[in-house]
């Protein structure tokens, strides 16, 4: 099991003291949306080249434009880049094929997919690298979470790992891990603490045990 950090609502600088502070016990970085938004590309370069040891991931949400758009992602050296587990088949493939030529990953993310179960198998089936189930913002606020999702594509997926994301933190860390993701994502759970270091120490721990 791997843990991943995502990193959302810093700039560049500050990711990469964020980073520092817990490098020691993260396999992935994420650069969130939101820093892709603000800070463009170059907050996944700027983070690869302070951390070479880590893997990098683009959470670009990927709709349209699969191939290009990992193409642009892996020139700026992401490792995983995310694609929309709404997105079109054709969407996903192009990811796929793009990813394969940098020999990079794929993963697609499936918040606001409706029948989780059904797309994930058909998505396993276009040989991507991780499937993900996500609770959003929107959705956490509405008290949703993703753990009955995640044993659903667990029932399903034969080829891709496993990923969860959305709220996790120490205290709801053991129900993840009885789950057996092959990735579990914090972003708050450790960015949001005080003590950084302690907390991803012992979120690291777990992890690894599970």
């Amino acid at each position: 099991m791997e843990l991943q950090l995502a990193l959302d609502l810093v700039n560049i600088p500050e990711a990469i003291e964020l980073v520092k502070e817990v490098e020691p016990y993260i396999d992935i970085v994420e650069i969130g949306t939101p820093v892709v938004i603000n800070e463009g590309l170059h907050a996944v370069k700027a983070i690869k080249d302070a951390f070479p040891n880590l893997k990098v991931l683009a959470d670009l949400k990927v709709m349209d434009a699969g191939g290009y758009e990992v193409m642009k992602a892996s020139e700026a050296g992401a490792d995983i880049i995310t694609i929309l587990g709404v997105a079109d088949d054709s969407t996903i493939r192009g990811a796929v094929e793009e990813a394969k030529k940098h020999n990079n990953k794929i993963m697609v993310d499936m918040i606001n997919v409706k029948d989780i179960e059904g797309r994930a198998k058909e998505i396993d089936a276009l040989g991507v690298d991780y499937i993900c189930v996500h609770s959003g913002y929107d959705h956490q606020a509405e008290g949703k979470n993703s753990f009955a999702d995640l044993n659903a594509i667990k029932r399903v997926v034969k080829q891709a790992k496993t990923a969860i994301a959305g709220g996790i933190k120490l205290a709801t860390l053991q129900e993840v891990i009885q789950a057996k993701p092959d990735l579990v994502i914090v972003g708050g759970g450790i960015t949001g603490q005080a003590d950084k270091k302690a907390v991803a120490s012992e979120i690291q721990k777990l992890v690894k045990q599970g």
